[in-house]
């Protein structure tokens, strides 16, 4: 089983910055994909940002923007996000893959304001 606890949303201007964090717990390690989704009001949920072994994947619409990483001795992945558009405003959610399970945090709203 694993816990994903995420942190660091709020409301910013466009044009701000945030910075994102989920903490892992339970049975995971640094082999195991980790990243971020969002679904925004009336959408669905859509990839963000992912890290597996080193690399990391973007979606085209935040790619230059926003930064994963992630520290393993902490079993934290982050989100930093620069350059925010109102259209990034969503609730972000954590997300790991273990063996064929799908682990998903409780979500953390972002809004930006034009």
């Amino acid at each position: 089983q694993v816990q994903l606890v995420e942190s660091g949303g709020g409301s910013v201007q466009a044009g701000g910055s945030l910075r994102l964090s989920c903490v892992a717990s339970g049975i995971i390690s640094r082999i195991n994909p980790m990243g971020w989704y969002r679904q925004g009001p009336g959408k669905q949920r859509d990839l963000v940002a992912t890290t597996s072994s080193g690399s990391t994947n973007y979606a085209d619409s935040v790619r230059g923007r926003f930064t994963i990483s992630r520290d393993n001795a902490k079993n934290t992945v982050y989100l930093q996000m620069n350059s925010l558009k109102p259209e990034d405003t969503a609730v972000y959610y954590c997300h790991a893959l273990v063996g064929y399970h799908n682990y998903w945090g409780q979500g953390t709203q972002v809004t930006v304001s034009s």
